[in-house]
């Protein structure tokens, strides 16, 4: 899914600089789990890339808006959304002046419809309240970047820095061609995507810079830690396997069902004659990202699995390839099984780095609350927006909005909590769990 997702980082890229996500992004904490994690979840890694934390940062920001919009997906939310219509709200231009300097109505109103689009959002099922609500949210991010884009003028950021991380970027996408295809279709240039990300980084750079030093942890915090939430370190009983998977469409017909079956008993008998099964899966895999993972799904419980996948990976030995492929509501799988875990607390020896990245990343995000929060209070803001109404339960109902993969996909997703806390279960890519 790696392609997906970054179509949602090239956009935020593209659109905004809101460097203010990628920023956050450098200092979020993540979520504590058991042992190293897989390569199918470094994207939620402390180790990971720019571009992967800031997709990370934006997927959040973007279930944020979700949520204090109160906007529904599904078509009978929708209609109870009382008074939703496409309000047309008169705004002051400048909406706000930050230090001299000028945020535009129409900046403001582009980054806006940007946002509702990449989330998918139906503008005309938006009130006036949740329009108001939304613009703010908006603004207050654009006042954020032009807070920090004054302090980080100075830095210094190499065109080989920038190329470096373009490259990682365009090595997300399954081709180049995927990569200019969707930097067409935004209707902006390589050198506007190029200085905002230069913009970005530069930003990140001095944030670093500031909360430099801040994030101390002794062995004895995460000793602590770790006595005070011991039940959060009980781990189910887990397995670690690899997977090959033969897609099968829904209402796909009996000769293509029988194709593909006899395509995965294929495999076995590749698999079982000694063919190294990560080459077979990086081969003849079709779940996204296969040939990334070699098909490598890291520690899973029985939950985290559709029924019929779970069964049969805890049925099988440790080293063993399945018998007969195991069928699932996406398809045929081939699964090896390579190790085993019972189910226990893990050792503080085993959570120590993850409790240490954990407990840094926590005292980050408090340095760079506190960061701009100064900024805030030095600078001179003027925010001629509409005041946000009170939201009650009269004027917006909660919104329930339940993550799902796409339907052609057999990614599992997870979603991260408004206040992280610490979780011992690594997620897993693939299958969806039902």
């Amino acid at each position: 899914m790696k392609s997906h997702k970054n179509l949602t980082l090239l956009t935020f890229i593209i659109t905004l600089p809101f460097a203010a996500s990628l920023l956050q992004a450098q200092i979020a904490p993540a979520p504590i789990t058991t042992g190293a994690p897989s390569s199918a979840s470094s994207a939620t890694s402390t180790s990971g890339s720019t571009a992967e934390k800031a997709l990370a940062k934006a997927k959040e920001a973007v279930a944020a808006a979700k949520e204090k919009l109160g906007v529904r997906k599904d078509k009978e939310s929708d209609q109870k959304i009382s008074g939703a219509s496409s309000t047309v709200i008169a705004l002051k231009d400048p909406v706000a002046v930050v230090d001299g300097a000028k945020i535009s109505k129409a900046d403001l109103e582009k980054a806006f419809k940007e946002a509702v689009a990449s989330s998918n959002m139906n503008p005309a099922t938006l009130t006036a309240d949740q329009k108001i609500q939304g613009y703010h949210q908006i603004l207050d991010a654009l006042i954020m970047e032009k807070l920090v884009d004054k302090k980080s003028s100075g830095v210094e950021v190499s065109d080989a820095d920038v190329s470096a991380e373009i490259d990682k970027i365009k090595k997300q996408f399954p081709t180049p061609d995927a990569f200019n295809a969707e930097l067409k279709k935004s209707g902006q240039t390589t050198d506007l995507f190029t200085a905002n990300l230069k913009k970005s980084m530069r930003q990140t750079k001095w944030m670093k810079e500031q909360i430099q030093g801040k994030d101390t942890v002794t062995d004895a915090d995460a000793q602590k830690f770790y006595n005070e939430n011991i039940k959060q370190f009980e781990n189910p009983e887990m397995v670690k396997a690899s997977h090959i998977l033969l897609l099968v469409p829904q209402g796909a017909s009996d000769s293509v069902v029988k194709a593909k079956e006899a395509a995965a008993k294929a495999a076995i008998e590749r698999a079982n004659k000694g063919e190294d099964f990560s080459k077979l899966a990086a081969e003849l895999s079709e779940e996204p990202g296969a040939k990334q993972r070699a098909g490598d799904l890291g520690f899973f419980s029985k939950s985290q699995m559709v029924p019929e996948f779970a069964t049969a990976a805890f049925d099988q030995k440790v080293g063993s390839v399945s018998a007969t492929p195991v069928k699932t509501k996406f398809g045929f799988h081939i699964i090896k099984v390579t190790e085993k875990k019972p189910a226990g607390t893990a050792s503080f020896a085993e959570v120590k780095p993850n409790i240490i990245a954990y407990l840094q990343n926590q005292k980050r995000r408090a340095a760079f609350k506190a960061e701009m929060e100064q900024l805030r209070q030095a600078a001179k803001i003027e925010n001629f927006l509409p005041a946000p109404a009170i939201i009650t339960p009269a004027t917006m109902k909660p919104s329930s909005l339940p993550g799902k993969a796409p339907a052609s996909s057999p990614a599992v997703t997870t979603k991260a909590p408004a206040t992280p806390t610490p979780s011992v279960t690594n997620a897993t890519p693939s299958p969806v769990k039902s």
